[in-house]
């Protein structure tokens, strides 16, 4: 009887260690598509600079503060910050470049079940990048 409630406990043990790290996983996921779509918006977000001598047309050329505020304001749009808690813009978003976004985003996931043991939440973080190219 003992050996069967030992297992017992084992068994929820690494169900619920599982469905946490399951949780994790799958909002971190979707934290991943959020920046993803932030770093298109960001992307497109682009100015007309200088002539490049080598083809003769204009050059896409990203700031960093506008790939910061068209970042923000796709996620205003989407109303991510009522689907994610916590959900941060991360300093390290920007145009490092001047040919491409670069976002990233960080939230904290509440894992079922063991939440009590993390009240804060545990801090998941998302990069994503993409290029602005203009192309005929």
């Amino acid at each position: 009887m003992v050996l069967i409630i030992g297992f017992v406990l084992l068994a929820l043990l690494v169900a619920t260690v599982v469905a946490a790290a399951s949780s994790v996983y799958l909002e971190h996921k979707k934290l991943l598509s959020l920046a993803d779509g932030a770093s298109l918006a960001a992307a497109d977000s682009f100015t007309l600079g200088q002539l490049d001598t080598s083809s003769g047309r204009p050059a896409a050329v990203l700031r960093s503060a506008r790939v910061r505020s068209t970042a923000a304001d796709y996620l205003n749009r989407n109303g991510a910050f009522a689907r994610f808690s916590g959900l941060a813009v991360g300093p390290a978003t920007g145009s490092p470049d001047g040919t491409t976004a670069v976002v990233v985003l960080s939230a904290a996931v509440h894992p079922p079940v063991v939440n009590f043991l993390v009240p804060d939440g545990i801090r998941i973080e998302a990069e994503s990048t993409a290029r602005a190219r203009l192309t005929r």
